[in-house]
Formats: C-alpha cells, sequence, structure tokens
C-alpha cells in the first residue's frame, strides 16, 4: 500500500539564464544549458505518520540543453535537523518514488550525483528569499518591480516546479554551488519563488 503523504509551504528557484527564462515555456537556456538551486521550505507537511513541518530541502541541478528535454544531473540536500525518518521521507518524496508532483520533477534527473544531508537555512521575507546551505552555497533572490511597484507574476508555465501557482518574477543577488561538477557562481541572473503544494499518491 502506497504511503499517503501533502506537503504545503514556499519554494525559490534561481538559475543561470539571464533576462526571463525560457525553460518556463520549453525553450533553450540562454546560455544554452542551465545550472540551477531550487529550495523549498516545509511549512506543513506529513509523509504517512511522520511529521515534516519546518523542515527544507533543496536541490542543485545542470541541465545540458531545454530543461523538458531531461538530462539533469542532480544533487539533493536533505536538511539534518531532520531525523532519520523524515530524512528518509525527504529523500523518498524528492527522490521521485512517493509519486506526485516531485516524480514528474524526479524523471528529468538522469543521474542524482550525491544526497547529502546539511544545515539548510529558508528564509522568506517581504520582496526576497534566501536559501543557504551549510557555510557558502546558497542563493539569494529579490523581487522585481513591476507596474506601480508590485510584483511580476507569471501563471500557468508548461514547466512548473510549483503547478498551480502564480510565480513572483525576481533577480539573483547572489548564486553560489561549487560540489559534485555542479558549480556556478553568478548574480544578477533569473529567478522566481512561490508557494507549493504536493500530495501523493
Amino acid at each position: 500500500m502506497n504511503t499517503q503523504w501533502k506537503l504545503e509551504g514556499d519554494y525559490l528557484e534561481s538559475c543561470t539564464c539571464k533576462g526571463a527564462c525560457p525553460c518556463l515555456y520549453l525553450g533553450a537556456p540562454t546560455e544554452g544549458d542551465c545550472t540551477a538551486l531550487v529550495g523549498w521550505h516545509i511549512s506543513t507537511g506529513q509523509y504517512g505518520d511522520v511529521a515534516l513541518k519546518d523542515l527544507n530541502v533543496a536541490v542543485a541541478l545542470y541541465a545540458p540543453g531545454p530543461m523538458a528535454e531531461g538530462d539533469w544531473k542532480a544533487v539533493l540536500y536533505l536538511d539534518q535537523r531532520g531525523d532519520e525518518r523524515q530524512q528518509e521521507a525527504m529523500e523518498t518524496i524528492f527522490g521521485g518514488q512517493a509519486g506526485g508532483h516531485p516524480a514528474l520533477l524526479a524523471s528529468l534527473i538522469s543521474e542524482v550525483r550525491a544526497v547529502e544531508r546539511v544545515p539548510i537555512r529558508y528564509e522568506a521575507e517581504k520582496g526576497q528569499r534566501h536559501l543557504t546551505l551549510g557555510e557558502s552555497v546558497g542563493a539569494h533572490i529579490k523581487a522585481l518591480a513591476g507596474q506601480d511597484g508590485g510584483d511580476i507574476h507569471i501563471r500557468n508555465h508548461p514547466l512548473a516546479v510549483a503547478p498551480g501557482e502564480s510565480l513572483v518574477v525576481a533577480i539573483s543577488q547572489s548564486l553560489f554551488h561549487q560540489a559534485h561538477g555542479i558549480d556556478v557562481d553568478l548574480s544578477e541572473r533569473t529567478a522566481f519563488y512561490s508557494p507549493f503544494a504536493y500530495a501523493g499518491p
């Protein structure tokens, strides 16, 4: 019998694309390939009888071409604050074995280069999101200002980390990851954030 699970919270992504990211619309990355950090803060969540509230997960990934075509290389980071059962549950969900939308995302990954348990901080404040893994790896992003200073939103894009949600368009203040052959050190590139809600099976 499949384990029932449900997660809700906030997510961010920051990548190497310039300007409006074509990957959302199934196009090729602006640099030909794409390196990204994606982070999730679970505000409420359950995997069977395992509570996942207030834990964080992150993925560093490299896509050699259009992201919708797959062949991603990835590193999965699990919040070391979680106990063994919580970390196993998060690895099962975000590794794609528990079904739901994470399974669709995981189907685009051809190689998981590592699964690491590290300190993960995910901070959300008005117009900004901050993801830090360990001492230095991370993404710090800030919303771009739209008309009258309001947020800029993208909806109904075909390639979505958080389907059904409206993305806030942001820009990276820093994006840094250098491990397992997935290396990036940039700023002033594409970023997004939004709520997310996943469930399965």
